[in-house]
């Protein structure tokens, strides 16, 4: 498998995660490292795993159902950094009530051994 390949395969296990509300699967792709950063669309930062999955949990207790369309605008790879920039699309179901945004993203993923683990997430709406 090419490293396009895997990067992309890395980036997709994220959003597999995300959609399924998995935050065992989550743990499996993100870093645990202390400099781990995630920027929610419409939030402050967020640094180390530790903020960064809480975060996660209280999304998916709030969410009742997601739908996630990802389109692929670059990937990049240098050494053991890699990034994909992409547009999220996301159907989210919470308390009845159906809300569906656009985000620009950027994954930004390390290379440890023969894995890429996201080190960075940012997402910014798109009005």
């Amino acid at each position: 498998m090419s490293e396009t390949h895997s990067i992309l395969a890395a980036n997709q296990a994220f959003y597999r995660a995300f959609e399924k509300k998995d935050i065992d699967a989550m743990e499996q792709i993100c870093s645990q490292g202390t400099d781990t950063l995630c920027v929610h669309p419409g939030r402050s930062s967020l640094k180390g795993w530790k903020a960064i999955r809480n975060s996660w949990v209280q999304i998916f207790r709030a969410t009742n159902y997601l739908e996630i369309e990802t389109e692929i605008v670059s990937v990049q790879e240098n050494g053991d950094l890699a990034y994909v920039v992409l547009v999220e699309e996301v159907m989210q179901v919470s308390r009845g009530r159906q809300v569906k945004a656009r985000s620009m993203a950027t994954n930004i993923f390390e290379r440890l051994g023969d894995k890429w683990y996201l080190i960075h997430h940012h997402g910014s709406p798109i009005m």
